[in-house]
């Protein structure tokens, strides 16, 4: 399938899907998409000094792990991160992306490289508090039972492949929460929202990312 690189609003590049029509990220700005969805939303639910898992579905170019490894030195967080990608994507085509820079992390490399060609399927230490398993496999294949204390879906939208968005999937990731885990997604449909209610999640709607009026994010109560 052909996949071009783009620019989006904050400067930052992605990856374009011709064939779909469909972006990576937001082609608003794919590192404020990725910090507000996130992040924002996500992470900062968890103090600083936090020993969590996180469990992204749709590791697609690696930047919300790696976003997520800066926060994590800020933060003093232990991280064991695990990412989920059907159809991986080229490492060369990977390493055009401008994700480096934008971020003012060059001081990184090594790191950012190394979340990259870590092979599939291993986990590798990034570094003492970061580690790193990449599976590729189809989402329907996945299963855990309480692993993760938080999820980012960040699949394509449910318009190009609207079986990623069913009621079956989300059960997969209700399984994978711990209690009072959470689910954040850049997505507001309410298909979305109510495929996520009936596998028992808690659902809010929440301010979204630039060029998005909503978001969602989801918790397994007691």
């Amino acid at each position: 399938m052909e996949r071009k690189i783009i620019q989006t609003s904050d400067g930052s590049s992605s990856v374009y899907i011709p064939l779909w029509d469909e972006n990576y990220h937001s082609k608003h700005g794919a590192i404020q998409e990725a910090y507000h969805v996130f992040i924002k939303m996500g992470l900062d639910n968890f103090k600083d000094g936090s020993k969590l898992c996180i469990l992204e579905m749709g590791l697609g170019t690696g930047l919300n792990c790696f976003i997520t490894y800066l926060e994590a030195i800020k933060r003093q967080l232990s991280v064991e991160y695990v990412g989920i990608e059907g159809y991986p994507l080229e490492t060369d085509m990977i390493f055009e992306l401008n994700h480096l820079e934008q971020l003012n992390a060059q001081n990184q490399v090594k790191v950012y490289n190394d979340i990259q060609t870590t092979h599939w399927n291993e986990g590798q230490q990034i570094d003492l508090n970061f580690h790193l398993t990449k599976k590729q496999m189809m989402f329907e294949d996945f299963s855990a039972n309480e692993t993760a204390d938080l999820i980012y879906f960040d699949a394509f939208g449910a318009r190009v492949q609207p079986e990623l968005w069913t009621e079956e999937i989300f059960g997969k990731m209700y399984d994978a929460l711990k209690i009072n885990g959470i689910i954040v997604t850049y997505a507001a449909k309410g298909s979305v929202r109510r495929a996520m209610q009936a596998v028992g999640l808690t659902v809010e709607r929440l301010p979204g990312p630039p060029g998005k009026r909503e978001m969602l994010r989801g918790r397994k109560n007691q």
